[in-house]
């Protein structure tokens, strides 16, 4: 047993300081990504996902600037996003995509002039890309508080709201009859979504963060059509995705020839869509031995 551990991990895996708080903040924003990314998918918002991850490179740039942990920029940011999203928005899909798509420019203006104040007026080194592809060995103890605080509110949100999100996400009207306040609804669960991007920008950069929510949630609902077992499969499949990334971004450290290392979020997003891959193909088999 010992033999095939070492074989698996790299030696200093389970005595590094780093590797520990990668696991712990890697998983809680994996488990966060991976439930509200069901409702994501659910609700045919992936595009909003994206734009908030796009929109938060602006608040992760301004707080370097500002000297605060990132973690508060990314939240900060996709936040008020999804408020003026919500604002400037109307039902109808087409007038969401608009109004994403204008806060998404905006904010990509912002993020550009941001970054170029980082790399010309501070000595901060690597902002741009610690700001776009994460740097999870890095993260810092003091970060974990404000990590939990944030993946206790939005899983609190998916929790609480669990029942009219699901209605609303089938049927807006059939909601609003019952009494859901279907507008309510919706901002609540934008804010759950920029939490969840703002916690997968802190591990695997704002860039790739979408391929964490996006990418486990839709591999859930090639498995399974009950929404529920979905959500559940999903923040699995993304938690091991995140654990098993760490493991081998660890390990790449001894692989020749470099034994530079290669980046946690690259193996990630390989390991979501081959994932994903595997439950596409298993969909097809499934529904090719039905008929």
């Amino acid at each position: 047993m010992s033999e095939l551990l070492r074989l698996i991990f790299a030696p200093g895996f389970f005595s590094s300081a780093p590797v520990h708080v990668a696991l712990l903040v890697g998983g809680l924003a994996a488990l966060v990504s991976g439930a509200v990314g069901a409702f994501t998918v659910l609700r045919g918002q992936s595009y909003a996902g994206h734009a908030l991850a796009d929109i938060s490179v602006t608040g992760g740039s301004a707080s370097f600037l500002i000297g605060i942990s990132p973690l508060w920029g990314f939240a900060g940011t996709g936040a008020l996003a999804a408020g003026v999203m919500d604002m400037i928005g109307v039902r109808r899909p087409r007038g969401r995509d608009l109004a994403t798509g204008i806060v998404r420019g905006a904010g990509l203006g912002l993020a550009a002039l941001f970054l170029y104040w980082d790399t010309t007026s501070t000595r901060t080194t690597g902002v741009a890309i610690t700001v776009l592809f994460g740097s999870m060995f890095t993260v810092s103890t003091q970060i974990i508080p404000l990590v939990s605080l944030f993946s206790v509110v939005a899983l609190g949100i998916i929790a609480v709201l669990y029942r009219p999100l699901l209605l609303s996400s089938v049927s807006p009207e059939l909601a609003s009859v019952r009494g859901v306040r279907v507008r309510f609804t919706g901002i609540a669960c934008l804010i759950a979504i920029a939490l969840a991007v703002s916690l997968s920008a802190i591990t695997i950069g704002t860039i790739l963060s979408t391929a964490l929510i996006v990418g486990p949630a839709a591999t859930a609902f090639r498995l399974t059509s009950r929404p529920g077992l979905a959500t559940v499969y999903a923040a699995l499949i993304a938690v091991a995705t995140t654990w098993i990334g760490i493991v081998l971004a660890y390990d790449s450290f001894t692989w020749p020839p470099a034994h530079n290392g290669w980046p946690v979020s690259f193996f990630v997003v390989a390991l979501v869509f081959t994932a994903y891959v595997l439950a596409q193909l298993a969909g097809r088999r499934s529904a090719r031995a039905a008929k």
